[in-house]
């Protein structure tokens, strides 16, 4: 075969990335604290833009020849009212550009303090004797706080969607030395659930390395660790119960109370410690920022909910347009004129990402609070099937574009602060083609059935999924295994052994 050289024209479509899209981009997925320091240093770099000082939330300023990213709360969500080519033409290019991101770090806040019972803890192991499988290296390699690496745990825990967001809570009222500080009569009535939803949740909790944190007193965080080696018998459990009699060293009535020899009562003391009494001390370090909330969700008198945007994570930018007039007065050669040129298109379409980001946000916030109504009602069993399709369908987006203004972006609610993306619950199908259901609803049928199984009629997962089908809920075996393994719950074969040694 021959080969030769030719010339043809073709006619074709692509997208080019150009710097101005990577930027608005980048900007649509940071969190309001990335972005602060972001706009910090495109001011550095920019001698046009400079930001407004001393302004009030709206970013008003009377100066007649200053152009300005004016985002006001009650901005309104109709696109065409600040439309411009640059915002469209970002509406129209980015949504279609990179797929989802991943899971984002949450923010937290921290509590000063720790537990008032004092000991002699000179001679307390590091921590490092807690477990063998918990791996101090890997956290001062990754650099991770205790937040993080609760939440990372958090994860892989298989909770369910409504669980998942008491966890959250009780992560978030966990400070620095690992004690979780919330009342959870208090959580609950917040997140409107049971306080004994919220025990049970902490319960598997207590379950995270490193052991004994996110515990609500010394006596608990030290019994946690003492469960764990297998070393809590009723001895060291009444120990436990007076640890203001061992912190003044009265061995023989220590010895009375825990019905063993004072020498005994020296090993239990020498054997605690051994522990940590502060399980998040390996992870010291600079305390994590507070969450600051990109959203605020409020309830009006006639029973609707507002969502308002916070105006103080929203930078001011503001473009000179005094000083580039005198600069480009004095300009003489192109490659000045040039420059000054690029500053102002720069400075122009940052000003441009910065709205249009905002008015993103606010619109897509807007949708899930309708979506999820119900919880703000209601509480956490309300939350409805919810994925990013339906959120972009419903505003016109692209579904990475939901899922990029949903990472480490947070709403304060009067029920607490979540981030967007915990809002996101899935769904089971209708056996006949109706309203789908809830995974959480789906799970707590689940729960139910096996609560109510006798010692005769244990269900097996085949049997579970002939009911739920009954009542309309089209799953899979495999999926009620998954389900039932999220709750804790054992096996048919498991539970029948259970009946039959009479548990």
């Amino acid at each position: 075969m021959a080969l030769a050289h030719r010339l043809q024209l073709r006619q074709g479509q692509s997208l080019v990335m150009t710097p101005q899209l990577q930027q608005a981009i980048k900007l649509l997925q940071l969190s309001n604290v990335e972005l602060q320091e972001y706009v910090e240093t495109e001011i550095e770099k920019n001698p046009l833009l400079t930001r407004a000082e001393g302004e009030g939330p709206t970013g008003e300023n009377d100066a007649p020849d200053i152009e300005r990213s004016d985002r006001r709360e009650e901005m309104q969500l109709d696109e065409a009212s600040g439309a411009n080519e640059a915002s469209r033409e970002l509406d129209a290019r980015s949504d279609d550009v990179y797929e989802s991101d991943g899971p984002p770090e949450r923010g937290s806040s921290s509590a000063e303090g720790g537990p008032s019972t004092q000991l002699d803890w000179s001679k307390a192991g590091s921590g490092k004797q807690v477990s063998e499988d918990f791996d101090f290296e890997s956290i001062t390699s990754e650099e991770k706080n205790l937040r993080d690496h609760l939440e990372d745990q958090l994860q892989l825990a298989g909770l369910t969607d409504a669980d998942r967001l008491i966890a959250s809570r009780l992560i978030d009222e966990t400070d620095e030395a690992g004690f979780m500080r919330g009342d959870v009569h208090e959580i609950a009535q917040a997140l409107g659930t049971d306080v004994e939803d919220v025990e049970a949740v902490l319960g598997v909790c207590h379950g995270f390395e490193p052991t004994g944190v996110m515990a609500r007193s010394l006596q608990e965080c030290l019994s946690l660790q003492l469960i764990e080696r297998d070393r809590f018998d009723p001895a060291m459990q009444k120990l436990m119960e007076n640890l203001e009699i061992a912190a003044r060293r009265d061995f023989r009535r220590l010895a009375d109370l825990c019905g063993v020899d004072q020498e005994d009562v020296v090993d239990m003391l020498s054997e605690l410690r051994t522990l940590t009494p502060r399980p998040g001390s390996a992870f010291a370090g600079e305390p994590a920022p507070t969450v600051t909330p990109d959203v605020y969700v409020r309830e009006m008198s006639d029973g609707a909910f507002s969502v308002e945007l916070n105006a103080d994570t929203l930078p001011r930018v503001l473009l000179d347009r005094t000083y580039y007039a005198e600069i480009s007065r004095v300009s003489r050669t192109e490659e000045d004129k040039t420059f000054i040129s690029e500053c102002q298109a720069s400075a122009n379409w940052l000003i441009k990402s910065l709205d249009q980001r905002a008015r993103t946000i606010l619109k897509v916030s807007s949708e899930i609070v309708r979506q999820q109504d119900g919880f703000f009602v209601h509480g956490v069993r309300a939350l409805r099937p919810l994925n990013l399709k339906t959120v972009a369908d419903a505003v016109e987006m692209h579904e990475s574009t939901v899922s990029r203004v949903t990472s480490n972006k947070y709403v304060a609610t009067p029920r607490g602060v979540f981030e967007l993306k915990y809002f996101f619950s899935a769904s089971i199908p209708a056996t006949q083609g109706g309203e789908s259901h809830s995974a959480e609803a789906v799970r707590h049928r689940i729960k139910e059935m096996i609560e109510k199984e006798s010692r005769e009629a244990v269900l097996s997962d085949d049997q579970i999924v002939e009911r739920l089908r009954a009542h309309g809920i089209d799953i899979a075996r495999r999926t009620v295994a998954k389900y039932r393994e999220s709750l804790r719950i054992p096996s048919s074969v498991e539970r029948r052994r259970i009946f039959a040694s009479g548990g």
